[in-house]
């Protein structure tokens, strides 16, 4: 039995009836989300080909249930490239919620910012990245379902409901370019510098791979950053992980009503 049929067999054990149409992964301090979810919860640990996700802030389990009448699966947990070395350590997740019916995916992160109109507490929509590392998910498949086109990888459709539910919210949520740094160490100055030149709004050490995999599988993609801090040498913030952690729930309470408001839309 492959990894991916032993996970559903334990999903199924545990969650006979779900059925979620959209998929979620939430970033560092980004977990409250989970717990509104009415459901259960499967940590990652029992479940065959799921990440150790073992980054601080990150609850490592995956919650099924109803959030605002809507089936989602939260995947409160991600491994990032800088853990292992490995660019597809969510690609097994991803394959599940598609299994268990996903056609949507929801990525949040938390982020520095590139821009004074966008300073932390606030949100970035995603509309378009850069893979600075270089390092693609995908590298190993062998079909030609490999040479995926990003050119809309952040679907038109779902960013526009989103920006209308932040409106709908009155929450400011202005879209952006986000580039992808392998981490775990921060950027430097001279680096921000240089992403900035290459027409970048924000940074963060997530992300990019999981909207490659996602648009791989064929799942809608939508991605919203918290910031939290300005980045290096733009801010007077001590840059560091607790930081991050300490940070992002002011951000997390904006997104998760953006979030809620989106899926009430869609029943």
């Amino acid at each position: 039995m492959s990894e991916i049929a032993k996970a559903l067999t334990t999903i199924r054990n545990a969650a006979p009836d779900a059925r979620p149409r959209v998929g979620m992964i939430l970033g560092s301090g980004l977990g409250s989300l989970a717990d509104a979810v009415e459901g259960v919860s499967i940590p990652y640990a029992e479940l065959a080909g799921f990440p150790h996700a073992g980054v601080s802030g990150h609850t490592a389990a995956l919650t099924l249930g109803t959030l605002e009448g809507v089936e989602v699966a939260v995947l409160g947990g991600r491994e990032h490239y800088y853990e292992n070395g490995r660019a597809d350590a969510m690609r097994l997740p991803l394959e599940v919620l598609r299994e268990l019916g996903c056609d949507t995916l929801l990525i949040t992160n938390a982020c520095g910012s590139f821009r004074a109109d966008i300073p932390p507490g606030n949100l970035m929509l995603i509309n378009d990245h850069i893979n600075y590392s270089g390092r693609s998910p995908l590298i190993g498949e062998s079909t030609d379902a490999r040479f995926v086109n990003l050119t809309e990888a952040y679907d038109p459709t779902l960013r526009a409901a989103l920006l209308a539910a932040a409106e709908a919210e009155g929450e400011p949520l202005l879209e952006g370019v986000y580039a992808w740094y392998s981490g775990p160490n921060f950027e430097t100055p001279a680096e921000i510098r240089m992403l900035k030149m290459l027409g970048a709004d924000a940074v963060g050490m997530s992300t990019v791979p999981e909207v490659i995999l996602a648009r791989f599988l064929g799942l809608t993609v939508g991605a919203v950053s918290v910031v939290t801090n300005m980045a290096a040498g733009l801010g007077n913030e001590n840059i560091s992980h607790e930081h991050t952690k300490a940070s992002a729930p002011v951000g997390a309470e904006k997104l998760g009503r953006i979030i809620r408001r989106y899926l009430v839309g869609l029943e």
